[in-house]
């Protein structure tokens, strides 16, 4: 398994699939379908995605997992494991890296219902109640760094 950053429009078209087909899977069944519209159009927005830093984990230089990051690496905007490979530590291998190649007290995340779990395993806690935006419903979540040392 290795962890690199994501460049190039291939890799960034396949990290797209990615993210489209395991939010899919795993999360469109949660949200309204306007949130699901809205959360497809966001990873559709090719001006967007170039705008975010992508972490790629790679089995046998195939695509596995992908954090998307903004805000200098302080938000997590997508965090996906293909289905296949989750429960595997794929997650905690991405998001390691992360703070390993950061060095930022904290942060956030708007954690899907059905991850909140995996990120509180992370080290994450909620910083609100869960909300419902345009559609997709989110736990705001933080990780303070020096809470989780």
């Amino acid at each position: 398994m290795e962890i690199r950053l994501i460049n190039g429009k291939s890799q960034t078209d396949s990290a797209v699939r990615l993210m489209r087909e395991t939010f899919m899977h795993s999360v469109a069944p949660l949200y309204a379908p306007r949130g699901v519209d809205n959360f497809l159009a966001f990873i559709e927005d090719r001006t967007l995605v170039q705008s975010l830093e992508l972490f790629g984990a790679f089995e046998n230089e195939a695509l596995v997992g992908v954090l998307a990051v903004k805000e200098g690496r302080r938000h997590i905007c997508c965090f996906f494991v293909q289905a296949s490979y989750q429960r595997q530590g794929i997650g905690r291998r991405l998001w390691e890296h992360l703070l390993t190649v950061s060095d930022n007290e904290m942060y956030t995340v708007h954690a899907s219902p059905n991850a909140v779990p995996a990120y509180i395993r992370l080290g994450f806690a909620a910083a609100a109640e869960e909300q419902n935006a345009d559609g997709m419903r989110f736990t705001p979540m933080r990780f303070i760094r020096e809470e989780n040392v």
